[in-house]
């Protein structure tokens, strides 16, 4: 086939191809056939120089030669297959060899494909076309599945976020009861992401506390007092002391609340959010020492989640004014919660969290703050 013929083809493509042979007029043959399709061409004499010129930039296709001084074509392309960035880089091998070993070698290799010389241009162009195409339409499947990967991605973040939104709506409505809690929940989330964060930056409880964990519980602590859509308001907005009874009666919203997001975690069992919402809805008034209800749990069998958000829901009913008391300035909230005063006791908390919390007093007075009421 002449050159002049192979001009008047249709056009194609610009490809990056390069060419090995360490003869000069195979290499000389072959980049003036490639060029005359319309392809840029990387004309090399030798292994060494191929492998440094893919690694630079690496080609849409490559024909190696198998017989070259010190490195030979299987050489080359196995390291060239080792190369995370050059293993897609389809190879055609040319070669002199016939025998039917040398053909499985190079497909064994990671070859594409097998010519043998003496070769026809015809025969070059049309296995050069044919893998360049199939190499394109492999790309474009690859921009399309992340394509298509990055628009699932974006539509599951806005089902989570929309979901999120709804639980949280709803966890609002206990506090709609009571016009004293304004941002109670706002807050605490706050307080249990800043805990949270400090102690998985400390270690202190090893790979427990990750990223996940520490979104999970922003999210999961908007739950703990959801049991309260149970309570009479009667009891729940009582300014003055309860009775026995009635302090019976509100300590139930912890199994209220871990009993609703249960029934809910049936139908959603790989929740983490809802899984961890029900820990501490159930447990966010265990104590450390075993005093808490509603199981009186004592030390690490309370779950992690509720160890955290009693320091952040105490935090923030010391803080902020309650149908029972006043609201109290960040250092008497400081003394109260780390030395206690007969409403408080440290050996009810995590000694860890409490040292979480020393150490980040002054965030939680910022937050606190920031999102007053």
């Amino acid at each position: 086939m002449s050159m002049k013929t192979m001009k008047t083809r249709q056009v194609r493509p610009v490809a990056d191809i390069l060419v090995v042979d360490d003869t000069p007029a195979n290499l000389q043959l072959l980049a003036g056939m490639l060029k005359e399709c319309g392809h840029k061409v990387r004309p090399v004499p030798n292994g060494k120089l191929a492998l440094e010129a893919a690694r630079r930039q690496p080609p849409d296709l490559i024909l190696l030669d198998i017989n070259m001084p010190e490195l030979n074509g299987y050489q080359v392309c196995a390291e060239l297959k080792a190369d995370p960035r050059l293993a897609e880089v389809p190879v055609i091998f040319i070669s002199a060899n016939t025998e039917v070993f040398d053909k499985v070698q190079a497909f064994s290799m990671g070859g594409a494909d097998y010519v043998t010389k003496p070769f026809q241009l015809e025969e070059v162009e049309a296995r050069v076309e044919a893998h360049l195409e199939r190499r394109r339409l492999r790309v474009q499947l690859e921009e399309l599945n992340r394509s298509l990967q990055d628009r699932v991605e974006a539509q599951v973040k806005e089902i989570a976020d929309s979901q999120i939104a709804t639980i949280v709506a709803l966890a609002k409505l206990s506090e709609y009861r009571d016009e004293d809690t304004g941002n109670h929940i706002l807050r605490v989330q706050r307080y249990c992401r800043a805990l949270a964060r400090r102690l998985g930056e400390s270690g202190v409880f090893g790979s427990l506390i990750d990223d996940a964990f520490i979104e999970t519980i922003f999210h999961a602590s908007a739950l703990h007092d959801i049991g309260k859509v149970g309570i009479s308001d009667s009891i729940l907005l009582k300014p003055g002391k309860h009775t026995a009874e009635e302090w019976a009666i509100m300590q139930t919203h912890s199994a209220l609340g871990a009993e609703t997001l249960a029934a809910v975690l049936v139908g959603y069992p790989n929740s983490a959010l809802l899984r961890m919402g029900r820990e501490v809805a159930r447990s966010h008034h265990e104590r450390w020492d075993g005093s808490g209800y509603p199981e009186g749990l004592a030390g690490d069998a309370i779950p992690l989640a509720a160890r955290i958000l009693v320091v952040a829901d105490q935090y923030d009913a010391l803080r902020n004014k309650r149908p029972y008391k006043p609201a109290f300035d960040a250092a008497k909230t400081y003394h109260i919660i780390t030395e206690g005063d007969g409403r408080s006791d440290p050996r009810h908390l995590d000694p860890r969290v409490l040292a979480a919390f020393r150490a980040g007093a002054e965030e939680f007075d910022a937050i606190c703050e920031e999102l007053r009421d």
